[in-house]
C-alpha cells in the first residue's frame, strides 16, 4: 500500500464517459481517492459500477458549466461529449461545457492549488495542411461549422489554460487526444470504431463515407490512459500541449475490411458522401511525448479491435 502522503485527491469530471471511466479504475488502482463528477448526458453510470463499493470512490451528478467545490489535490478535465452525433445534438451546450467548464475547473484548481489536466483534442487542427500533426502547428479550423462548437470550443479551452498559467501560475497539463477506441464506448455514438464494430456484429451494411481513403490513427484506451497518468507526473515546466496518440496511420476502409475480418460478418461496404469539414488526414506526432514521458503505444489495432469486438458482443446480446 502506498504510503498516506503519496494518495492524491482527485477530481476526474466526465468520469462516467468512456475515458473517463477508464481512467477512475487506473486511479483507483494506483491507490488514490476518486471523486468522478458526471452529468451523465453521455457518461453511463454502468460505466463504473463496479467502482461504486469502493472506499476509495465517490460518484456524484454534477454539471461543471455551474461551479463545484471539493477539496481535491488533481483534477483531469475529461467532460466534453466527444462524439459528433452528441456535441452537435446541443451545440451551445458543447461551447458552454468547454469555455465556462473550463474557467470553473481552473478556478477550483486555483483555489486549492491543485494540478489540473485538460483533455482536448487532435480536432484543434481542424482539416490539417500539415501531416502528421505536430504540436506547433497552429490548425486549420472552420469557426461557423457544425463541428465548431466542439472544435473551437476546445481551442478556447486551451486558450484559457495558458492564460491561467501564465496569470495565475495554475500548474497545467494540456493533452490533445487523437482517434481513441475501446470497450465502454457508446453503442450510437457514430465514431467510426464503434460503428463499424455494432454494424458488424448486427449483420447490416458497414457505412463508409465518402471513397474510405480518408486516414485515422487509432489509440486503444489502456495506452491513452497509461499517458495521461505519466503527463500529469511530469514537473511543472512541462504543459503542453502535448498529442497522445497512435502514429500508425489506416484508410477508413482498412479499419472496415479488419472489423469485417475479426468478427467474420457477412456486411458489405456501402458509401455515402462525406460529412461537411470531416478532416482527410489525422495522424500525430509524438515526438514530444516520448522524449517526455518516455511513451508511445503498445496495444496493436488487431488486439485492441479483438477487445472492442468483445465487449460489444456482449452489450448487444444482453440487449
Amino acid at each position: 500500500m502506498r504510503q498516506y502522503d503519496t494518495i492524491k485527491r482527485v477530481l476526474v469530471t466526465g468520469g462516467a464517459g468512456f475515458l473517463g471511466s477508464h481512467l477512475c479504475e487506473r486511479l483507483i488502482h494506483d491507490g488514490h481517492d476518486v471523486l468522478c463528477a458526471d452529468n451523465f448526458y453521455t457518461g453511463r453510470r454502468a460505466n463504473v459500477a463496479h467502482l461504486l463499493d469502493h472506499p476509495n470512490f465517490e460518484v456524484m451528478r454534477h454539471d461543471i458549466t455551474f461551479p463545484l467545490y471539493a477539496e481535491v489535490d488533481e483534477i483531469y478535465n475529461l467532460a466534453c461529449p466527444a462524439a459528433p452525433i452528441h456535441y452537435q445534438f446541443d451545440p451551445v451546450a458543447t461551447t458552454k461545457v468547454s469555455v465556462h467548464g473550463s474557467i470553473n475547473m481552473l478556478g477550483l484548481a486555483k483555489r486549492v492549488k491543485a494540478k489540473i489536466f485538460q483533455a482536448s483534442t487532435s480536432e484543434v487542427y481542424g482539416d490539417p495542411q500539415v501531416h502528421p500533426q505536430p504540436e506547433d502547428y497552429w490548425g486549420h479550423v472552420n469557426p461557423i461549422g457544425l463541428r465548431s462548437c466542439y472544435d473551437e470550443g476546445k481551442r478556447c479551452a486551451e486558450t484559457l489554460f495558458f492564460d491561467y498559467y501564465r496569470q495565475h501560475r495554475v500548474r497545467i497539463k494540456v493533452a490533445r487526444i487523437f482517434n481513441t477506441y475501446g470497450p465502454r464506448m457508446h453503442v450510437n455514438d457514430g465514431r467510426v470504431v464503434s460503428n463499424f464494430i455494432v454494424q458488424a456484429l448486427r449483420g447490416e451494411d458497414i457505412t463508409l463515407y465518402g471513397d474510405g481513403s480518408q486516414t485515422r490513427s487509432f489509440c486503444y484506451c489502456s495506452d491513452l490512459i497509461e499517458a495521461f497518468v505519466r503527463l500529469m507526473a511530469t514537473d511543472d515546466e512541462i504543459t503542453g500541449p502535448m498529442n497522445l496518440g497512435n502514429p500508425r496511420e489506416f484508410t477508413i476502409r482498412q479499419l472496415a475490411e479488419k472489423v469485417i475480418e475479426l468478427t467474420g460478418t457477412s456486411s458489405r461496404l456501402v458509401f455515402k458522401p462525406l460529412p461537411s469539414d470531416d478532416p482527410k488526414q489525422r495522424q500525430p506526432d509524438i515526438a514530444y511525448a516520448r522524449r517526455e514521458l518516455g511513451w508511445e503505444p503498445r496495444v496493436a489495432l488487431e488486439e485492441g479491435l479483438q477487445k472492442t469486438i468483445a465487449y460489444f458482443d456482449e452489450l448487444l446480446r444482453n440487449g
